[in-house]
């Protein structure tokens, strides 16, 4: 199911959500398109790509497909890369710690389809080109993953930010968080396990509130919009212990 999340002459931003039934993790997944050149963000793994690729030509040229972006090398976001790559013409940014990894997605005999098509993202992040705009991929590093990044479209001034702000949510979310207190639940166990310390949540946090922002927008569950709840979450996760810091010496004991 498409949801759109923002439109003018000249940009469009749509949102994909439950398009695959029967998965144990719900996904979303991103389209920005700026007149006519497209960039799809996290586009899922081999469950996803049939349902994506359906819904995306009733939008796009798929064989025009300039870019993907992948925050991170999970499956969840990176896994359908082969036939990406062979039935379109893109380019794929990805960190560039696994930027290695990638041709391991890809059987030896289609080797060829990615070389030369990877851009390798630094870790100081940079801007990736869409048309006469651009995306802005924006270090999101041990947030979920070593090498993470965060993507900023600056038209729209929608925050693409991963698992930062995931919420496990059954059947997922079309509408933007309304309660941030009775949200914070459904968020709160994966923050804890899956990001690595409070110091670069604050380090991530005080990044994102120089941007100029309508909308964060995970990879999993709600969407946060408007001043009250970005800068609720914001400050939820400023000052999340998590990861390390929860660590104690009896998540290390022998029995």
């Amino acid at each position: 199911m498409s949801i759109e999340l923002y439109r003018d002459d000249h940009h469009v931003c749509i949102a994909f959500e439950n398009l695959v039934y029967g998965s144990d993790i719900q996904a979303n997944q991103f389209l920005v398109v700026h007149d006519g050149h497209a960039a799809l963000i996290d586009p899922g793994g081999d469950l996803t790509y049939s349902a994506l690729s359906l819904e995306l030509g009733k939008l796009i040229r798929i064989k025009d497909l300039d870019l993907i972006l992948a925050s991170h090398q999970d499956p969840d976001v990176i896994a359908s890369l082969e036939k990406w790559l062979m039935y379109t013409d893109c380019q794929i940014a990805i960190s560039e710690l696994w930027s290695r990894f990638l041709p391991h997605l890809i059987p030896g005999y289609n080797e060829r389809l990615v070389r030369n098509r990877i851009i390798a993202i630094p870790d100081r992040g940079m801007d990736i080109a869409l048309g006469d705009s651009v995306i802005r991929a924006l270090p999101a590093h041990f947030l979920h993953s070593e090498g993470n990044f965060s993507f900023y479209d600056p038209v729209s001034k929608i925050l693409f930010s991963g698992d930062i702000g995931a919420s496990m949510v059954p059947g997922g979310c079309r509408e933007p968080v309304q309660d941030f207190s009775a949200h914070v639940r459904n968020m709160q166990g994966f923050h804890e396990r899956y990001m690595n310390a409070n110091r670069v949540c604050r380090l991530w946090v005080g990044m994102v509130r120089e941007l100029d922002l309508e909308m964060i927008i995970p990879q999993h569950g709600c969407p946060f919009a408007g001043e009250e709840v970005i800068g609720q979450f914001l400050d939820w996760f400023e000052n999340l212990q998590c990861g390390v810091d929860l660590m104690t010496q009896k998540n290390y004991s022998l029995g």
